[in-house]
């Protein structure tokens, strides 16, 4: 186990620098001067564009600027951005509210789908199997700036069940109606991977062995079927932490979250490389380590899969 960990976390190293070529390539290969379109229809004198660019190394060839973007990213600076504020703050500032959004999202979601999935697996052609099914088909029809709009009108501003926007700071308790719209695509999905694995989990011989042994169906349905069940959902959970990080910017432009995806749309707008790629970096890097914490998971749910 400990091999196998440190060989996936030597692993990281590579595919985070891969992918911070290529972002930097490509913010380098965006049309347009990011320095005039930061001052608009008034550009300031030309000694203070030049300035600007060679504080920020803008005239230097594309390898040289990027060599500058790892030396910094190796002593842990990633970078001013083109208003003059360190990006280390904008992290700071915005990546904790995003990672609480999904984290939250994911709880949502796990905990439905995961426990109405069981049951229609369970009672396969039924009800609560045809109506589950149905209203995760709907689920997956709409988009999700539909299912924010429709959620923040009727729950935030008509009802009154939750706040239809985020405060300052982004509590805890104004998260939970953007959570909520961010777990219900996913929900959807969770809901008919768990259905299919239970039903195909409930046919296998070591399920019919713990009936036939006189195990109670509450014991042999969480330890046998549910536990055998959750690989798939778990390998699910683990890429749509990811998604979440980095698709929730109409969510979070909906509620007024300050978070990375509107910080960051903001900032491809803007052409502000160092800001883009520093922020990709970060995603790039805790999904890389989510991945590896759900392969880890995997010899837990299943003791049959081991790590030499």
């Amino acid at each position: 186990m400990l091999w196998y960990t440190g060989k996936r976390l030597l692993q990281i190293i590579p595919v985070l620098l891969g992918a911070t070529f290529l972002i930097y390539f490509m913010v380098f290969a965006m049309p347009g001067d990011p320095i005039a379109a930061l001052y608009g229809d008034r550009p300031p004198a030309p000694g203070v564009i030049d300035q600007i660019r060679e504080q920020y190394h803008l005239n230097d060839p594309f390898i040289v600027q990027y060599f500058y973007y790892l030396i910094g990213i190796f002593q842990g600076d990633f970078g001013v951005t083109y208003s003059g504020q360190p990006v280390n703050e904008v992290l700071a500032r915005t990546f904790p509210v995003t990672i609480r959004l999904a984290l939250l999202a994911i709880f949502f979601e796990m905990v439905a789908g995961i426990t109405v999935g069981l049951i229609s697996g369970l009672r396969k052609g039924g009800i609560f199997d045809a109506t589950g099914l149905a209203v995760s088909l709907v689920l997956i029809s709409l988009p999700i700036f539909v299912l924010g709009f429709v959620a923040q009108y009727f729950m935030g501003i008509q009802w009154g069940w939750f706040s239809p926007t985020v405060g300052t700071g982004a509590p805890l308790e104004d998260l939970i109606l953007p959570a909520i719209v961010l777990a219900t695509i996913s929900f959807a999905q969770i809901v008919r991977l768990t259905r299919s694995s239970v039903i195909e989990t409930s046919g296998l011989d070591f399920v019919r062995t713990a009936y036939s042994k006189g195990l109670t169906r509450r014991r042999v349905v969480p330890v046998h079927i549910l536990r055998n069940s959750l690989i798939p959902v778990v390998t699910y959970l683990g890429t749509d932490f990811g998604t979440l990080l980095v698709g929730a910017t109409i969510t979070e432009g909906i509620f007024n979250v300050p978070g990375v995806g509107r910080t960051l749309y903001q900032a491809v707008i803007r052409g502000e490389g160092p800001t883009v790629v520093s922020f990709v970096t970060i995603m790039v890097l805790l999904y890389l380590i989510v991945n590896l914490l759900i392969d880890l998971l995997y010899a837990v749910l299943d003791p049959r899969i081991r790590y030499a």
